[in-house]
């Protein structure tokens, strides 16, 4: 059977960053909004670890629409963390600046690709 809604690769797009929310926190924590009460550090590995059990339910068939379904949520819900990098490299370097504000409305393909997972 083809994995004609990317199922696949957004499992390993979700556990690579999932990993990476352990193995190199600092740049997660720097986007954590200030508004999140707690740790900027707690948020970093809670999100770390919500993307490596999503990737788990989106790889497996049997909780793959609810995997989908849960990386659109995912996505939208760390929105707030790109617009805070955004606002925070306003005066960065250009390239940086692109990295930021290109995050934004790299949400809407993201958030449209789990649900497409869902629905397949």
């Amino acid at each position: 059977m083809t994995d004609t809604s990317g199922a696949l690769p957004l499992a390993g797009l979700l556990a690579t960053s999932g990993v990476l929310h352990f193995l190199t926190p600092k740049p997660f924590d720097a986007i954590v909004p200030r508004s999140l009460p707690g740790s900027p550090r707690t948020w970093t590995l809670l999100s770390g670890a919500a993307e490596l059990a999503v990737a788990a339910a989106v790889a497996h068939p049997r909780t793959r629409r609810l995997g989908g379904l849960a990386a659109a949520g995912l996505f939208a819900a760390v929105f707030p963390a790109n617009v805070k990098m955004a606002v925070d490299w306003q005066d960065a370097a250009p390239v940086r600046r692109a990295i930021a504000y290109g995050r934004l409305p790299l949400q809407i393909p993201l958030v449209l690709w789990g649900l497409r997972v869902a629905r397949r």
